[in-house]
């Protein structure tokens, strides 16, 4: 692990609640009007990851995967309170280092603000965006569980 005291990453799914996660990113300019029923269907379905102190959610990364070919990265956050100290680096370290994300041929992610973060490990825009196509729905709400 890169963490080093007083932050703790973690996964357990006690200590990164969806109504933590939820109150975090409920003003992010990603997800923004998000519900909370859309927030916990989604970390159902999703590898979940937070650096905590004193049972404080601080960090949050959201990976979406089949853990063999390819990993979508978001929802990556730090409290605003608890940002400028090297907690997203710190949480993007941990997350990359994962080992059930080793060895997959692609990582997406998108960001508006954030590029020279994820830049330091890595990332770069897409070499051939004429190839990618998406299907976007903003109001979409989750149908399961």
């Amino acid at each position: 692990m890169h963490c080093h005291p007083p932050h703790r990453f973690s996964t357990d799914p006690a200590e990164i609640t969806p109504e933590a996660v939820h109150n975090f990113l409920r003003n992010s300019y990603w997800a923004a009007g998000r519900s909370l029923a859309h927030q916990r269907a989604a970390m159902s379905h999703s590898l979940n990851y937070g650096l905590l102190a004193d049972g404080q959610l601080l960090a949050y990364a959201r990976v979406v995967s089949d853990r063999t070919t390819f990993a979508y990265l978001c929802d990556v956050i730090v409290h605003p309170a608890h940002r400028g100290r090297g907690l997203g680096k710190t949480l993007l370290a941990e997350v990359h280092a994962r080992p059930e994300l080793q060895g997959l041929r692609r990582w997406l992610l998108a960001t508006r603000d954030a590029h020279g973060l994820y830049a330091g490990y890595g990332w770069q825009p897409l070499a051939n965006v004429p190839v990618w196509m998406e299907q976007y729905r903003p109001d979409a709400e989750p149908v399961h569980d």
